[in-house]
């Protein structure tokens, strides 16, 4: 990576303000709690209440593959507006024993009510999963040597390797620069959106082929790799967020597109 290259990136950046109140003093979730509450229709819901309430809307909310978070939010407020604080305790009751591996409705109701914990996990700002893009970018500009993907794979105590250099990655350039770098690198190799206007400059940062692709393809097939948020607050600023617990199917959410 040459500073040149860095240096022109730097120049499309706009001046972005540092979040005024630091993140962890806008943490939502109460002390013992692994995951903080989303408020809906009055009421403050936890993760299983989040997933019962969806499960019990309409199909035609989730008309499309995937759902934005304002569409899903406005999906479980209609729902808790509907069933009430009552209906809405006794679906609970009933969801909490569904059985993910044979209901899919179930297992996908888990993992939009998961996102929108993570959606609603500070005050003041929305948040969001790191991409596969934007995971690769950290882990292209960390120290990690190259290796084969079958010879990384095998490594003892991989995980622990890709963490180390995937937090050394994200704290090397500012996050919003990450966001870009990380969207021009899924239209290359994930195939969606892709922008080549802006491919030339991504490629001076990131100039190896090979080195970019090894690093993509390290997060876009797994996602038991936990990674920090990617945050918003309402002030503008975009900064780097806790790396939240695993979903309720034990993985983390990581997707192509940003799904704010």
């Amino acid at each position: 990576m040459t500073t040149s290259a860095l240096d022109a990136l730097y120049a499309q950046v706009g001046s972005v303000p540092a979040p005024v109140v630091p993140l962890t003093q806008r943490d939502r979730r109460r002390d013992g709690q692994d995951y903080p509450t989303v408020r809906a229709a009055g009421l403050e819901l936890d993760l299983n209440e989040v997933a019962a309430a969806l499960f019990e809307t309409v199909a035609d909310d989730f008309a499309v593959p995937a759902p934005d978070t304002d569409t899903l939010h406005a999906a479980l407020t209609k729902s808790v507006n509907s069933l009430g604080a009552a209906g809405l305790a006794e679906a609970a009751r009933t969801f909490a024993r569904l059985d993910a591996r044979e209901f899919p409705e179930v297992a996908a109701c888990r993992r939009f009510a998961y996102r929108l914990i993570l959606s609603f996990w500070y005050e003041g700002a929305r948040s969001r999963p790191m991409t596969a893009g934007e995971a690769g970018v950290a882990l292209y500009l960390s120290s990690l040597q190259r290796y084969r993907q079958a010879e990384f794979r095998a490594l003892p105590r991989r995980a622990l390797v890709l963490s180390r250099a995937l937090h050394e990655g994200v704290t090397s350039v500012p996050t919003e620069i990450l966001v870009r770098l990380g969207e021009v690198m899924a239209g290359e190799l994930g195939g969606i959106d892709r922008d080549r206007k802006r491919e030339w400059l991504y490629k001076q940062v990131l100039p190896d082929y090979h080195r970019r692709r090894f690093c993509f393809d390290m997060f876009r097939w797994d996602n038991s790799q936990p990674a920090p948020l990617i945050v918003r607050t309402d002030d503008g600023a975009l900064t780097l967020g806790l790396t939240p617990p695993a979903g309720p199917d034990g993985t983390w959410l990581r997707s192509s597109r940003a799904q704010w």
